[in-house]
């Protein structure tokens, strides 16, 4: 039994009782949760909890996400395929791995450089060869890359950064937690209308580590 299959029971498990109970039903969103095996993007040390209903700490004071809030997070983009995606944080890859079964192309921009390092090598060793890791603020977005259909940030800030907001396109969905700085958060997703203007909702309560950055929260 290789790596990527070591897990495949829990994975599934995870899936059925901990995001489709929880009313996540979008099909590619489900089917990534199914094939990324989350075990390989926590430290080798809590690899046995990769599935269980917590997040995870994973070096540098930063944590991967809980299981539910990748699935719930991912679906609020309302991706159809084949789309460009910039995700704020990369962590070790995991949530970039997710939006890649997904999106044509993923940008991730990740402040600290070693975790960089560790998810770039981690996602080619595993064959992920449409995500794209670059260090630096991500605050500022990659305008280079720009425009993107989706923003998705997995730090939380105390609003959402105007450099993002100028780097979607038309029609495309930020989603990202905003609020206080390490609790009374909540997940919202802005939607870029014409003349530049945002629907702005509010989705769901959440404690997020904090997004540090020139728009951001100052270190």
């Amino acid at each position: 039994m290789n790596k990527l299959s070591d897990y495949s029971f829990q994975r599934a498990r995870m899936v059925r009782e901990q995001i489709e109970a929880r009313g996540i039903d979008n099909p590619q969103v489900l089917e990534a949760m199914r094939n990324t095996p989350r075990h390989l993007f926590v430290p080798e040390n809590t690899a046995s909890m990769a599935y269980a209903d917590r997040p995870l700490p994973i070096g540098k004071e930063q944590t991967i996400s809980q299981p539910y809030i990748v699935a719930y997070m991912t679906q609020c983009l309302r991706l159809r395929g084949g789309e460009r995606v910039l995700e704020i944080g990369t962590g070790l890859g995991y949530q970039a791995a997710v939006l890649s079964r997904i999106a044509s192309e993923v940008y991730s921009m990740e402040r600290f450089p070693d975790l960089a390092d560790k998810a770039r090598e981690l996602l080619a060793e595993l064959g992920y060869d449409n995500v794209y890791i670059s260090c630096g603020d991500g605050t500022l977005g990659w305008p280079e890359q720009a425009p993107f259909e989706g923003i998705i940030a997995t730090a939380s800030g105390p609003r959402v950064p105007d450099p993002l907001k100028e780097q979607l396109s038309y029609g495309g969905r930020i989603v990202m937690p905003v609020g206080s700085y390490r609790l009374g958060q909540n997940i919202v997703r802005l939607t870029k209308g014409r003349e530049g203007r945002f629907q702005e909702e509010n989705l769901l309560g959440v404690a997020f580590v904090p997004m540090v950055g020139e728009e951001g929260w100052q270190e």
